[in-house]
């Protein structure tokens, strides 16, 4: 699509702010007003469409994307996202250890159980350890405790952490990512490198292979968009 617009500018709106092309306020995919939480948010919408050329790549605006998907498929339904989500806390990569026996099983506490008691202690949630692969239901009290506390969250810095718990297989990585702790991105880069241990694991024994470190490389891309993206949405 050729760029139709010169002029981009910010508005505020109720509720929060707009972007506007040439004097018109841009709406959503699905239509709806694209109204986001916050000045700094807005301001990054912006740069997207200012930064565009004179032919628009709609792999160019991943922020726009996030902040449609916040409007049109979680505000309407922040339950079914929280619920999808807490089937990453039932099975959270951090929570599933090798065998005490195996020399990863060490990397994984060196690494792994800081994190998890961090988060334990932040939330108020106790999760249990599973060495192996046999899976063991977590508590369902735990599980209702993460539920609920993932419905205080705006629409927006919820569609930041479905990203992140997707990427990461962890819902633990991916609300460590929303905590205050994790206000710069080497804390977000940490938290990756956390989520990628196994693969890093594999990568040094077997060797790397171009084409998965190329993958991988997207999706800490992808996990670092959704991190910067929550954080704006709560300025």
């Amino acid at each position: 699509m050729k760029r139709f617009y010169r002029e981009v500018a910010l508005a505020e709106a109720e509720g929060g702010w707009q972007v506007t092309l040439d004097g018109r306020k841009v709406r959503t995919q699905k239509g709806a007003q694209q109204v986001v939480p916050s000045e700094p948010l807005a301001r990054a919408l912006a740069a997207e469409w200012e930064g565009a050329g004179e032919t628009l790549d709609p792999k160019a605006f991943p922020m726009r994307d996030m902040a449609d998907y916040a409007i049109d498929i979680v505000a309407p339904a922040p339950e079914a996202v929280a619920g999808k989500l807490i089937a990453y806390g039932e099975t959270d990569t951090l929570c599933y250890r090798a065998d005490p026996d195996e020399p990863l099983f060490e990397r994984q506490e060196q690494v792994w159980e800081p994190l998890l008691s961090a988060f334990e202690a932040r939330e108020g949630a106790a999760l249990v350890r599973v060495s192996g692969i046999v899976h063991r239901p977590q508590d369902a009290g735990q599980m209702e405790r993460l539920h609920a506390r993932m419905l205080g969250e705006n629409a927006f810095r919820l569609a930041a952490l479905e990203a992140m718990t997707s990427l990461s297989a962890s819902l633990v990585i991916g609300l460590s990512a929303l905590a205050e702790e994790t206000a710069d991105e080497d804390g977000a880069r940490a938290l990756w490198r956390a989520a990628s241990l196994e693969e890093e694991w594999q990568a040094e024994l077997w060797g790397r292979d171009y084409e998965a470190e190329e993958r991988r490389a997207k999706r800490e891309a992808d996990f670092l968009a959704a991190w910067r993206f929550a954080r704006l949405a709560s300025c």
